[in-house]
This record gives C-alpha cells, sequence and structure tokens, in this order.
C-alpha cells in the first residue's frame, strides 16, 4: 500500500523545521531516518499534510560532552544509530544501539527518531529512563527540557506538542550497567529488555517491552539499595511489572524473562 500524498518541505535550521511544522496545524511530521515513519505511512496509520525533512539541518548529529560537571553525553537528534555503536563516551548506548534492528536500519534510524517515537519495545527510551536522561525540545515557544520519564506517555505517544522536535538528548553516564535483551531472533522487536545503571551513586532498573512505556523496577532498586542479591532484586522486579499479553506472549511469559533479564543485567553491571 502507498501512503498518502503529503507535501515535501526540507528545512536547514531547527527554527524552520519549528516554523514549518507550526504552520502545519498539528498535521505536519518530521522526516530524518524514517525507519519508524515509512511503515506508519505505507500502512495509512498517519496521513500528514506536510514532512518536515530535518537531515539537513547542521549540529545535530553530533555526540559532546554534556553541559553538565556530574558526567554526560549529549546526543544530536540526527546521531544515527551506527554511530551509537562505533563511539567509546558511552558504553551503555553503544551496547544498546547494537540490538537495533540490522545494519540497514541502524545506518539510517535516528536517536531523536527513536525516542520521539516511543516506541515500548525500543532499547533507546529504556536506556533514556534508566539513566535518568533529559531530551532537549525546540518549539514555537522557545527550548525546553523534559525528562525521560515525563516524556513518555503511552505506546507510540509522548508529551511533545504538534509543532515541537527533539534537538538531542543527555544521557547521565554511569559508572556501572548492564543490558540484556530477549528476541525471538536478533534483529526483530525485543520481548523485554532490561537496563540497569549506576548513577551519581544511586542504582536505577528499566524494563521495556512490559507495559506501554519503559518503567523503572522500584522495588528491585529498594531489594539493591539493602545490599541484596541479583536474584532477589530479580524477582523482585517481576513481581512488581504487570507485563501485557499479545501474539508474541503471555504475561506470564514476559515476567519469567523480566525476572532473568535483571539477574543478567545486574550480574554484568556488578551490582548485586
Amino acid at each position: 500500500m502507498r501512503g498518502a500524498s503529503s507535501d515535501y518541505v526540507r528545512v536547514g535550521s531547527v527554527e524552520e523545521a519549528v516554523q514549518t511544522l507550526d504552520q502545519a496545524n498539528g498535521a505536519g511530521k518530521i522526516l530524518a531516518g524514517g525507519q519508524s515513519l515509512a511503515s506508519v505511512l505505507a500502512l495509512r496509520k498517519a496521513r500528514p499534510a506536510v514532512l518536515v525533512d530535518v537531515n539537513r539541518i547542521p549540529g545535530l548529529a553530533m555526540i559532546r560532552p554534556g553541559a553538565d560537571a556530574s558526567g554526560s553525553v549529549e546526543v544530536g537528534a540526527l546521531v544515527r544509530h551506527s554511530m551509537l555503536v562505533g563511539q567509546t563516551d558511552h558504553p551503555l548506548l553503544a551496547e544498546a544501539a547494537r540490538w537495533i534492528g540490522h545494519a540497514a536500519i541502524r545506518s539510517r534510524g535516528t536517536t531523536g527518531g527513536s525516542i520521539a517515537h516511543a516506541d515500548p519495545t525500543a532499547e533507546l527510551p529504556v536506556v533514556a529512563l534508566a539513566t535518568g536522561a533529559t531530551v532537549h525540545v525546540a518549539g514555537p515557544r522557545g527550548v525546553r527540557t523534559v525528562a525521560a520519564s515525563k516524556l513518555f506517555v503511552d505506546a507510540l505517544t509522548t508529551s511533545l506538542a504538534d509543532d515541537e522536535m527533539v534537538t538531542a538528548v543527555r544521557f547521565p553516564l554511569p559508572s556501572r550497567w548492564g543490558f540484556a535483551e530477549f528476541a525471538r531472533r536478533h534483529g526483530d522487536f525485543a520481548l523485554v529488555t532490561a537496563v540497569v545503571a549506576e548513577v551519581g551513586g544511586a542504582v536505577r532498573v528499566a524494563l521495556g517491552g512490559v507495559a506501554g512505556v519503559p518503567v523503572r523496577a522500584a522495588a528491585a532498586e529498594r531489594v539493591i539499595a539493602r545490599g541484596r542479591t541479583a536474584r532477589e532484586a530479580s524477582q523482585a522486579a517481576a513481581e512488581e511489572i504487570e507485563p501485557r499479553t499479545d501474539l508474541h506472549g503471555s504475561a506470564p511469559f514476559r515476567r519469567a524473562i523480566s525476572a532473568e533479564l535483571v539477574r543478567r543485567a545486574l550480574v554484568q553491571a556488578g551490582i548485586a
């Protein structure tokens, strides 16, 4: 099926992109890598009047140290997944990006697109939640910063306005981390992803694929803070979540997988 017809506008600056979105009155869509948007358009699940191509905007394809003194990495919205794999400034991001799709997808898909698309099975949103990332957003009212925990509202839904765009994501650099994912085949959408990150001396545990948005495993974090074992923490994580049942797996299956992946991520991090 072919997508519905849309106007195409190639912009050269963030300001021009925001202005074009504003003029579209809610009927505009950002086009970057297109790895998520193309399939949505082909199935006509979205019929934007205007596609705003942001690929020529300078300065959005850079990875640089964050402005804070505590240690972080700022990733521009147009940084491709393949670039995340190759960088060494943030090892957790490099590991997570290796699990994204296949080589062709990693060569086109972008960090900003993955965050804005808010797929509950995607790797980068889980890492963002686990590390306490903040998202830089530009709109007609200016620039604002949104915590990852406030950005994701539901599956494929964020708190971004129709006339706003992601420009960068600041990922705190964890002192220790662990990443584990289960998919039917490498490159498939994840059924469950577990990320453990120690940031500022506190251990954070996040799970993807078990709800409409990535979720923190607060009970597991409390178990870890008490100095208990990885197995006890992973069991606490499995007991507190309410995973969904779908064609790919039942709720009990996802709960069992979650427990094992949290345990593996904790062991990899050397935390419990």
